[in-house]
């Protein structure tokens, strides 16, 4: 559990915070007893705001004691368009602008288990695990990012698939892809960690409170099995479907054809890519041992989004 004293006093600045995962950074940061700076283009839930541009400047960071990093551009562009440049300028040249601005302040850094080599095993992922051969633009950025922070001296988090009340992408997409009812997953049914957004913010705030530098797995305390989650997502959003199964080398093959098709366009999207393939068809648990050693309990799990978002929907 997190230690509600660790921040109190202090002024803590968290960049993102207008963002998803930010924002409940930022209220988490607000409720251990500390003042939050939200850094970035808009403002966040809580505290003052300082504008940022991660792409084009330096942040200012005068008067915070420390800082927790969650800006970041995410997604999956087509290699080689405009979004991957974007990309590119917030979560590795961004980044080497606000470390430079942190000066020496520690720093919590929000990075990604997409950073993670594909290739070998990831049935018990740990943190040597070796970070290379990311299959899209998100992951190189990122690992590219992450590592000028662990260089830094830096607490990095590598969460998995976060999710949550106000979550604007996985959810979204996986309602965006159900056809007929019917919604097709690649390969057979494998076991996946996945992270509740409430379960990186206290993360976050107990990383804050004074982790070695290094990098952490975060996720939720168990993994979850890939069918039966997305069917109770879905149905908790008012959505009954059938779970379909492709066979994973088709579905690869397909994404390697869109992604090839949308290099000759200049901002096109390929609707299903070699990254989302990897990220549905193969087995993924987090080993998050590293992280509970300091004293992080993770206390939300899926079931309790399940809860929240139910009668939402119901009442719609």
């Amino acid at each position: 559990m997190t230690g509600q004293a660790g921040l109190t006093g202090r002024r803590v600045a968290v960049t993102g915070a207008s963002g998803f995962c930010g924002a409940y950074v930022a209220r988490a940061v607000a409720a251990s007893g500390a003042e939050v700076l939200c850094v970035g283009r808009r403002g966040g839930p809580v505290g003052r705001h300082i504008r940022w541009d991660a792409a084009r400047e330096t942040p200012d960071l005068t008067g915070a004691d420390l800082v927790v990093h969650c800006a970041a551009a995410v997604g999956d562009p087509a290699a080689g368009s405009a979004a991957e440049d974007e990309m590119r300028a917030v979560n590795v040249e961004g980044a080497a602008r606000l470390l430079r601005a942190a000066g020496g302040r520690p720093v919590v850094w929000v990075s990604s288990a997409s950073v993670y080599d594909p290739r070998p095993g990831r049935r018990l992922v740990a943190e040597d695990h070796p970070v290379s051969g990311q299959l899209n633009a998100y992951g190189r950025t990122k690992a590219a990012g992450e590592r000028l922070a662990l260089e830094a001296g830096a607490v990095v988090l590598r969460p998995r698939a976060v999710y949550g009340t106000g979550d604007p992408y996985l959810v979204p997409r996986l309602l965006g892809r159900v056809r007929g009812g019917l919604l097709l997953l690649p390969g057979p049914d494998v076991t996946l960690s996945l992270t509740a957004v409430e379960n990186l913010a206290d993360a976050c705030v107990a990383a804050a409170e004074g982790w070695p530098p290094g990098a952490y797995n975060i996720a939720d305390a168990a993994p979850y099995r890939r069918d039966r989650a997305v069917r109770e997502v879905l149905r908790a959003h008012g959505r009954r479907v059938r779970v379909g199964h492709l066979p994973r080398p088709l579905a690869m093959a397909a994404a390697r054809a869109l992604e090839t098709a949308a290099r000759h366009r200049p901002d096109a999207r390929p609707v299903l890519t070699r990254y989302a393939v990897d990220q549905l068809a193969h087995t993924v648990v987090l080993d998050t041992t590293r992280a509970r050693e300091r004293g992080w309990v993770p206390r939300w799990a899926l079931g309790d989004y399940v809860r929240r978002v139910r009668p939402v929907c119901w009442r719609g």
